[in-house]
């Protein structure tokens, strides 16, 4: 919608007309829709302890809730990273572009940390494996930070963010995932979050997002 508004010449910055939609522009420029000038929209960050069922993307097509739904807020919010359908806990939603590229770059490699009930008891060969790195599709995986919480429960690191990762690397050591919940990204962890709850980040916490982001 917004590039064929601006394809139709009606956006204008400092009053010249603009119908480059990649053009960019600064807090300062002077942006107008029409004539009426368009103010930036304020940044926020969510936390959302994300149930199973629910979507990892902004508008989801078919029946199923997607994520953004479960947040009282009027700003254009967009999942960082993913989680899949099946997966629960901490999803962070924002509409900073910049920050969400930074809690995602593989460059930067935010942990992200993970308890995952497996199909039967993983022996310590297993865990060895999993710290070490298994051959996935998609190439070996890093090293990641595994410890057992239970006889079928591990709880796991990852600085990586590939699709399914957990899921794939357990498949890889012959074992399956029964449920897989995220309890945090980077220094912030889900807590007591209810399921299906949402909180807006305050200052300090957003701040030490970039601090994990820093390279």
């Amino acid at each position: 919608m917004s590039e064929k508004i601006i394809a139709n010449g009606r956006v204008t910055v400092g009053g010249k007309v603009v119908t480059d939609p990649a053009r960019d522009v600064s807090e300062v420029d002077d942006v107008r829709v029409d004539g009426s000038p368009v103010g930036v929209e304020a940044t926020e960050v969510w936390a959302v302890n994300k149930p199973a069922g629910v979507v990892s993307t902004a508008k989801e097509p078919g029946e199923r809730p997607a994520v953004v739904e479960l947040v009282d807020s009027g700003a254009r919010l967009y999942p960082v990273g993913r989680l899949d359908a099946d997966s629960t806990g901490l999803l962070l939603l924002t509409n900073d572009g910049a920050l969400a590229n930074r809690l995602t770059h593989p460059r930067y490699g935010v942990a992200k940390t993970y308890l995952a009930r497996l199909g039967k008891p993983p022996t310590d060969r297993d865990l060895s494996r999993l710290r070490d790195g298994v051959d996935l599709e998609d190439g070996r995986t890093g090293p990641a930070q595994v410890d057992r919480v239970g006889r079928q429960e591990i709880e796991i690191v990852l600085r990586e963010g590939r699709n399914r990762q957990v899921r794939r690397m357990v498949e890889a050591i012959g074992n399956r995932v029964v449920s897989l919940r995220r309890i945090r990204f980077g220094s912030l962890a889900l807590g007591r979050l209810a399921k299906g709850g949402a909180r807006r980040l305050d200052e300090k916490e957003i701040a030490r997002l970039w601090k994990d982001a820093e390279p």
